[in-house]
């Protein structure tokens, strides 16, 4: 029987070292990256992977800081096409429509790049950084690359949290019509401030979790943190192109091993709840987690509980070295 970690060990750390946040840039394969480090720098690594269109920042500090607490080597950093990484200068093909059309028949999509690419980003992460492995938290489409991450290379990963996502299968229901439209970008008038903190809050709202409603003016600040911090629309229009041209994962999600959680809400409009009940088929040693009350956002109230899922999980892990 492999030894596994105590909560215990990971409290032993000492987080007052390097305890702070540090953000570098980081030459991985082709592409830099934005990213940031914060805890223990000795402490069990976890890489948080960010989804669809999404900064690193949209992760919430205090969820963060749990894992800090803990002892943990906390990780997360800016995707491709995104925030403060590589931009790429692709040229999409075909109307959002017909390609969506096309991934729901299974028919081969032309794309920039997949989210093979981008769960390769993840290992050349990993080897800028000198880690052998790590664990994954990843949501929505960053639940999507930590999959294909842990079945392709599951010496690289020691167990992973995946929130709110799915297999990316075309038989699995779609999402509510009027975020399709929002998700391709058709409709979308105005690239300046006010218009994209209105559009964007708009879209958080039909996404939200209807049990634990956030502050609209939260929110509001967070849009527009995060669009002074970085506005690249042309790089969500290629990760949505990545997700539908890699097409469904179940192949690759049948072959992983490591402790895996899901993470879901019994009221997600964009990811349907049914996806996770397909994880928990496809990944039988898996705990799978349907929250009630749970949209396709990350609730404060409900940090905590998600933090607690993920040190329950990783505490499955073999023990290892933390390089």
């Amino acid at each position: 029987m492999p030894e596994t970690l105590s909560r215990s060990d990971w409290r032993s750390a000492d987080t007052s070292v390097n305890a702070m946040p540090e953000t570098v840039h980081v030459q991985a394969g082709e592409l830099s990256f934005c990213v940031e480090t914060r805890g223990d720098p000795a402490g069990e690594p976890v890489i948080f992977v960010m989804g669809l269109g999404a900064q690193m920042t949209l992760w919430p500090e205090a969820f963060l800081e749990q894992y800090v607490r803990e002892g943990f080597r906390v990780i997360r950093f800016d995707n491709r096409d995104i925030g403060l990484s590589s931009h790429l200068k692709d040229r999409l093909e075909g109307h959002p429509v017909v390609v969506m059309a096309r991934h729901r028949m299974g028919l081969p999509i032309a794309a920039p790049y997949t989210l093979h690419d981008m769960a390769d980003d993840v290992c050349h992460l990993m080897d800028a950084l000198n880690l052998t492995s790590a664990h994954l938290v990843g949501v929505s489409m960053g639940g999507m690359i930590s999959q294909l991450v842990a079945a392709n290379y599951p010496e690289r990963v020691r167990s992973a949290t995946l929130i709110m996502t799915s297999t990316n299968s075309p038989r699995l229901p779609m999402p509510k019509s009027k975020l399709i439209w929002r998700l391709a970008g058709i409709g979308a008038k105005g690239h300046d401030e006010a218009a994209v903190v209105a559009r964007s809050l708009d879209f958080w709202k039909a996404i939200q979790s209807p049990g634990y409603p956030p502050c609209e003016q939260d929110v509001r600040d967070r849009i527009l943190r995060e669009f002074r911090r970085s506005y690249h629309p042309a790089g969500i229009l290629r990760q949505t192109r990545a997700i539908l041209a890699t097409g469904s994962l179940s192949s690759a999600t049948r072959r992983i091993r490591v402790p895996v959680s899901v993470i879901h809400g019994k009221a997600d409009p964009l990811v349907r709840p049914v996806a996770a009940e397909q994880l928990g088929y496809l990944l039988p040693h898996a705990r799978v987690e349907m929250i009630e009350g749970m949209g396709h956002d990350l609730p404060e109230p409900l940090l905590s509980r998600f933090a607690e899922i993920g040190f329950e999980t990783m505490a499955k892990q073999p023990r290892q070295d933390n390089g």
